[in-house]
């Protein structure tokens, strides 16, 4: 998520001219190959893997069958092209070629939200609710910037999920840190 940032980055140089245009378009797609071909299809195999079997696991499929379904949609979407960016006040506003439509992204909200909200994870299941009235309030307040504003919110909240991980990784007691005097021993 945080290369994903990176990379929208260089979107915004593109659009304000500060490096050469083919450079500011290969950026506008590599962002949005990763924002709609590989995101949907990631995120709930990535819920999946951090859960343990049974039934929640069991829940969860569907969102990966549906999350690789519209991936698979949404990058034929952006190859066959045209796609841009533009700046729009505080974000960047992506624009899609024909056959996108607005229901692909009420579906991404769910293939990216809901299986969190399946989570055995108390962490996993708020983050999951935080992240589906995060989405209603950007696409609120500004419709044309939710993939910009979205990604932003992901990559900050990427810090949650990285503790997340690390305290539900560490079964050992840690150890206490090397003193010098320890060293000298």
């Amino acid at each position: 998520l945080g290369t994903h940032l990176l990379v929208e980055t260089f979107v915004w140089w593109g659009e304000a001219e500060r490096v050469p245009e083919f450079v500011g378009q290969a950026a506008v797609w590599l962002y949005l190959v990763i924002a709609l071909g590989v995101l949907p299809a990631l995120v709930p195999v990535a819920i999946i893997a951090i859960e343990p079997a049974g039934w929640r696991r069991r829940l969860m499929l569907p969102f990966v069958a549906v999350g690789a379904g519209l991936a698979a949609l949404l990058l034929a979407i952006v190859i066959t092209g045209p796609v841009g960016a533009e700046i729009n006040g505080c974000c960047l506003s992506y624009q899609l070629g024909p056959g996108y439509s607005g229901v692909f992204g009420a579906l991404y909200v769910v293939v990216t939200c809901l299986p969190l909200l399946a989570s055995s994870h108390r962490r996993i299941i708020v983050f999951g609710a935080v992240n589906l009235i995060a989405a209603g309030l950007l696409g609120w307040l500004l419709a044309s910037g939710l993939a910009s504003l979205w990604c932003f919110w992901a990559a900050v909240t990427s810090v949650l999920i990285a503790t997340h991980l690390r305290r539900a990784g560490s079964t050992e007691p840690r150890q206490p840190p090397i003193v010098s005097d320890q060293i000298a021993n």
